[in-house]
């Protein structure tokens, strides 16, 4: 299943459109590129219904939220929806201030995603509405971190992965718990993000299996993440890391993600 869906990605190579926060975008696409597809970075009101449409997914990303901003994320999330493009949506920090909170609820109300990703504290304040207490980090002490994705996910309709030390893939019926990866991923702004734009450019390229090509993408970016570890030498610090692991990503074979993808049902 995770060959098919790699290999799927590697021969459409879908066009992914990513509104993006500045601090990730470079990061975003090129793994968008290793991964065999390709991104837009397209945040302007006047244009993103336009560049949706030419595109396969779109990925939202809460990063680095303004008015002006939202108003393209919500035209460009309600264009996919009129297309039948796969939104995901990344709820970059959202309980970290009352403008994401307010943000994401537009945003959720608005539109329909196809997948949410996001780390336990942002995961749990779109399901009650909380503050996180470290900002855009992920809260250490989440608990519950199952029922909590699979309340979201059954709530929103959409996919949801929520990311930690290990992952948990679910459409609120099926539920994977992933255990690819590795903690150095945790010094690299914008992994979370990077695998955002991944679950995009899967989802499109195998849309009719939303949930299977959000576990493949899981996989993988954590996956690239262990083998980018295994690389390392004394004299490489995280920022070798972060191009090791896009470069890792530009290696991976189905082949490869079949045999390493670390994964079980719950």
């Amino acid at each position: 299943m995770l060959s098919e869906i790699l290999e799927r990605n590697r021969s459409t190579g879908p066009l992914v459109h990513c509104i993006s926060n500045y601090v990730t975008a470079n990061d975003c696409v090129n793994l968008l590129l290793a991964s065999g597809a390709s991104g837009i970075m397209a945040d302007d009101a006047d244009e993103v219904e336009e560049i949706t449409a030419m595109c396969q997914a779109l990925v939202i990303n809460l990063g680095t939220p303004n008015p002006r901003r939202l108003d393209a994320m919500l035209k460009a999330g309600k264009a996919a929806n009129r297309l039948g493009h796969p939104v995901v949506f990344d709820p970059v920090g959202v309980g970290g201030s009352a403008l994401r909170r307010e943000a994401a609820a537009r945003l959720l109300d608005a539109v329909r995603f196809s997948v949410i990703r996001g780390n336990a504290s942002e995961i749990r304040t779109l399901v009650d509405g909380s503050a996180a207490h470290r900002g855009v980090d992920a809260d250490t002490d989440c608990q519950d971190t199952t029922d909590l994705a699979r309340q979201l996910a059954r709530s929103s309709g959409a996919v949801v992965v929520l990311t930690g030390a290990e992952d948990i893939v679910t459409d609120g019926q099926r539920t994977y718990l992933v255990k690819n990866g590795h903690p150095m991923m945790r010094t690299v702004t914008g992994a979370g993000c990077q695998l955002s734009a991944l679950i995009g450019a899967y989802v499109a390229a195998s849309p009719e299996k939303p949930l299977d090509s959000t576990l493949a993408a899981v996989c993988a970016m954590g996956l690239c993440g262990e083998r980018a570890h295994h690389r390392m030498t004394q004299l490489d610090g995280n920022a070798s890391y972060r191009n090791y692991i896009i470069d890792a990503m530009f290696r991976l074979d189905g082949t490869a993600l079949e045999e390493g993808g670390n994964y079980e049902i719950l």
